[in-house]
């Protein structure tokens, strides 16, 4: 028996949507290169994004392991609608955080990555297993977001060129 209405499980689930996620990356994207002037950055974001599918489809049809209610069907292992999440969520807020006066950016892409990854779990599209594989397989994609962003261990943001 759920204790979550479907309604707010399905909600959280679409959240890893294409239609939903990609247009929050392209704003940031775009709000970026308006601040900095400096493309490398939103299009290494950008990247990250296209290469989404690249890196997850390959790994669904290698496995082909079935779904929670769906066990005649495969394919769900690991989770493209949390890997989508989390690369665009995440890499809008390495984007934005170098203009955003207190540190919200990156505490709002975890919780959306989280409601969506809780959304897929709790209506019953993925194992456990599957979400948490995508969050790792994203791991490299927004580490290099992160670089060009030029946001690592004592580094200031990338600045345009006066």
């Amino acid at each position: 028996m759920r204790t979550v209405p479907d309604a707010v499980t399905e909600r959280l689930a679409d959240l890893g949507n294409i239609q939903v996620a990609v247009p929050v990356l392209a704003l940031a994207m775009a709000y970026s290169v308006r601040r900095s002037r400096a493309w490398a950055p939103a299009l290494t974001a950008g990247l990250a994004m296209a290469l989404v599918p690249a890196l997850i489809v390959p790994l669904k049809e290698w496995t082909a392991r079935p779904g929670p209610l769906e066990p005649w069907a495969a394919g769900y292992y690991p989770s493209g609608h949390t890997a989508t999440a989390a690369v665009a969520y995440l890499g809008a807020a390495l984007l934005v955080r170098p203009y955003a006066r207190r540190p919200w950016p990156l505490p709002l892409a975890l919780a959306l990555t989280a409601a969506t990854a809780c959304g897929l779990i709790l209506r019953g599209f993925h194992w456990p297993l599957d979400v948490l594989a995508s969050c790792f397989l994203c791991v490299p994609l927004l580490l290099a977001v992160r670089r060009a962003t030029g946001r690592g261990p004592g580094r200031e943001p990338a600045q345009p060129p006066e």
